[in-house]
């Protein structure tokens, strides 16, 4: 039996909550779904960091091969080769490069998650990706924390619904599912009645915290492709060792 949690926002996260547990850090508008994306498209791991004058720090040290990439408020930070996009992380701009990444929210959400035996990431675009490696790696019992990043702390639904994606997919008959995680699996089930499913979760974003600052930025391109439902077979895992996502 898996017992699954789920976290509205990250900083509604009690400390020490996915102590010893498998973490699933989700922020699909953007950080996951760009995260993914760099690893699908041959990146050589993805370094989240923090604070951004870390991540200046960590790509000076990796060398030149190495891209720095993230935003502040949705924008590019200065400097920076790449933003938090999903649509800049091509193949032909990433593939071979170890990529150094710090965001609003999606890399504080994964410090966040840091006492979890195991930390992956999530979205849309892997959802039944991450539900298979959750299976595999849970056993037969383990606590499974999906850690939703919000936006600028509140609750967006985007993570909600990716959460719930993640759980249609993943839980069992026999599993406990605690009241958020259950809430997110109805409003997941609800909108997966669509006809156009990748149509409905835009709608959803449009509507959401994270994705009204992006429409606003003229950024709207990127919520179909983090809408992409399943598109993506890679999900990164956290290496201590080297502080990667591989």
């Amino acid at each position: 039996m898996i017992r699954w949690h789920c976290h509205d926002t990250y900083q509604q996260m009690p400390p020490g909550a996915a102590a010893g547990g498998i973490a699933v850090v989700i922020d699909v508008l953007r950080a996951s779904t760009t995260m993914i994306t760099a690893l699908a498209h041959g990146a050589a791991g993805v370094l989240p960091v923090a604070d951004v004058a870390a991540a200046r720090g960590r790509a000076a040290a990796l060398g030149p091969n190495a891209l720095l990439g993230g935003e502040r408020g949705g924008l590019r930070l200065p400097g920076f080769d790449l933003g938090n996009s999903p649509r800049e992380y091509t193949a032909d701009r990433v593939a071979g490069r170890a990529v150094v990444i710090t965001t609003t929210n999606g890399t504080a959400a994964l410090h966040a998650a840091r006492d979890a035996a195991t930390i992956v990431v999530g979205a849309i675009v892997n959802r039944s990706a991450t539900a298979a490696t959750l299976r595999r790696i849970a056993g037969a019992a383990a606590d499974v924390h999906l850690v939703c990043a919000g936006t600028d702390g509140a609750v967006s639904a985007e993570d909600i619904l990716a959460a719930g994606a993640i759980l249609a997919a993943a839980a069992d008959r026999g599993d406990r599912l605690d009241a958020v995680a259950t809430a997110a699996l109805t409003r997941f089930r609800r909108v997966a009645t669509a006809a156009d499913l990748p149509t409905a979760l835009v709608a959803e974003f449009r509507r959401a915290p994270g994705g009204a600052n992006l429409v606003a930025l003229g950024m709207e391109a990127d919520l179909p492709a983090a809408a992409a439902i399943d598109t993506a077979t890679v999900v990164p895992r956290f290496d201590r060792a080297s502080g990667c996502l591989i």
